[in-house]
């Protein structure tokens, strides 16, 4: 093999999975390092046949790689079109500047719209790295932000993508802001609304800080990663669909803050706004029912946030041309029983089907907001909605059109079922008077979720049932025996996610 010249390394494939994040590896005594002054964690410029991106470098102390020789994580191998022996170079890229607004933040400068446009841009080419995203998040957390930059910041992410036209006046859309376990009302309401006869072409998110978003407990049952065509078969042949957002360029930037956020846990309320807004407005969405759930371990804490987020949510829509209506709804506690892809999408189907032991606090909540929708969009009078949302529902037409979007995205599924399970019991009898939904959240992604589609726990108490001593309270559902020791070491450590009195 000739061996490689000034500043060009042969590439050698390693193998290495780093998800969507670009990383490029070298020898530490690679003469690249040497004379470009690179060290590890330095932001790089990786350039093949004309083709660049920006990745993270990382040094090796051992024989992996032979001088001359560099690899690139497997995200980056496929961006780049690689081959083995191909040749790669590497390069300095210009001080992101851009990242002089967020340090501006911090120091309680205001973000610009142009601020935003730069930050934005950057982020799309690979110019930050996850602390520069980590930064960002952090300087956009909590009352930082305020309405005119959550609205600047909301309009440049809708910009940075593509957008969706249907050609109606008339196009639909809800949204939860999540916080708690269950309450996966989406597939219900898509499947009512559209069966109402509306347009509701329903993008979802995966997990950020949940054991499940819409898109995972969806895939567990049918194809969520469709095509921008795609959607818009599926959508003129049955008006709606369940399809995972981040497979499509709307709000591009989104999806990669998401993936930062769900990784430090944190999802603040004016980058909440901007996140739904830019991609139901990407969407061609002009009418839209959002649900905020208000409870002492919900995401949203007090009616008072509650209302703070309702008039953001109002004032940043009417600036994008978007109808909002704002429902709050109570958050104390989970909604349905299932928390986890394969178990919400069970009681999913159980509501759907009418089943007899399907989970009615589900139901309900689901035909709350579907009522709205059908109102919005003219398809039921004022006050109407729920009633001919019910109907639908009773009537068995808004599960065949469930199963018709399915058919139409690629063919339906019934959820698996975990390998194992493990049941907490009341250790006295009592009143159940509190449900700790931030750490029942908690188990079950300990348990797998959402990555393991069928991990999970069902929690079939609600607040004010009665118990036995020994009744079920809530049921782990894993697949590995080191998950479920690992479950059960947490809850020693903690006190009772469900509280008896």
């Amino acid at each position: 093999m000739e061996p490689a010249r000034n500043n060009h390394l042969i590439i050698k494939r390693l193998g290495i999975d780093t998800q969507e994040e670009y990383y490029v590896y070298v020898r530490s005594d690679c003469q690249v390092v040497r004379s470009e002054g690179f060290e590890s964690q330095t932001r790089v410029s990786v350039r093949k046949d004309g083709k660049a991106i920006v990745a993270t470098l990382n040094t090796i102390h051992n024989p992996l790689l032979h001088q001359g020789e560099a690899s690139l994580s497997e995200s980056a191998w496929y961006a780049l079109n690689c081959r083995e022996g191909d040749t790669l170079t590497l390069s300095h890229i210009p001080p992101v500047e851009s990242f002089g607004f967020v340090r501006g933040k911090f120091y309680g400068k205001r973000f610009t719209r142009v601020a935003f446009q730069q930050i934005i841009r950057d982020i799309l080419a690979g110019n930050y790295s996850k602390v520069h995203l980590a930064s960002f998040i952090s300087a956009c957390a909590g009352d930082s932000l305020d309405l005119e930059e959550i609205t600047w910041l909301t309009q440049v992410m809708v910009d940075s993508g593509m957008r969706m036209d249907w050609g109606k006046r008339v196009v639909v859309d809800k949204h939860c802001v999540g916080g708690l376990p269950g309450n996966r009302t989406t597939p219900i309401v898509v499947a009512i609304v559209a069966a109402g006869g509306l347009t509701i072409p329903k993008t979802s998110s995966r997990a950020i800080t949940s054991p499940a978003g819409t898109a995972d407990t969806m895939e567990v049952m049918t194809k969520v990663d469709l095509t921008v065509q795609e959607i818009r078969s599926v959508v003129d042949k049955e008006g709606g669909c369940f399809v995972w957002g981040g497979a499509i360029q709307l709000s591009p930037a989104d999806d990669l803050l998401i993936k930062v956020e769900r990784a430090m846990d944190l999802d603040s309320e004016g980058q909440m706004v901007a996140s739904v807004l830019s991609k139901k407005s990407a969407a061609g969405s002009k009418m839209v029912v959002i649900d905020i759930p208000v409870g002492p371990s919900a995401k949203v804490r007090t009616h008072l946030d509650a209302l703070k987020l309702k008039y953001y949510f109002s004032v940043v829509g009417m600036a994008l041309g978007i109808d909002i209506e704002v429902i709050i709804s109570d958050g104390s506690q989970p909604v349905g029983v299932g928390v986890g892809p394969s178990l919400e999408a069970k009681d999913v189907l159980r509501v759907l089907r009418c089943d007899q032991g399907a989970p009615m606090d589900l139901r309900k909540h689901a035909l709350q907001l579907a009522g709205p929708l059908l109102e919005l969009g003219g398809r039921a009078d004022k006050g109407n909605g729920i009633a001919m949302a019910e109907q639908l529902l009773d009537a068995g037409i808004a599960y065949q059109k469930f199963l018709a979007i399915c058919q139409a995205q690629g063919g339906f599924k019934e959820p698996g079922t975990s390998k194992m399970q493990f049941d907490v019991v009341a250790p006295r009898a009592g009143t159940v008077q509190e449900i700790n939904c931030r750490l029942l959240s908690k188990v079950a992604k300990l348990a797998g979720a959402p990555v393991a589609k069928a991990a999970g726990l069902e929690c079939p108490v609600k607040i004010g049932d009665k118990v036995k001593k020994g009744d079920l309270l809530y049921r782990i559902h894993v697949e590995s025996t080191g998950e479920l020791e690992y479950v059960k070491g947490f809850l020693k450590s903690q006190q009772s996610i469900v509280v008896i009195k």
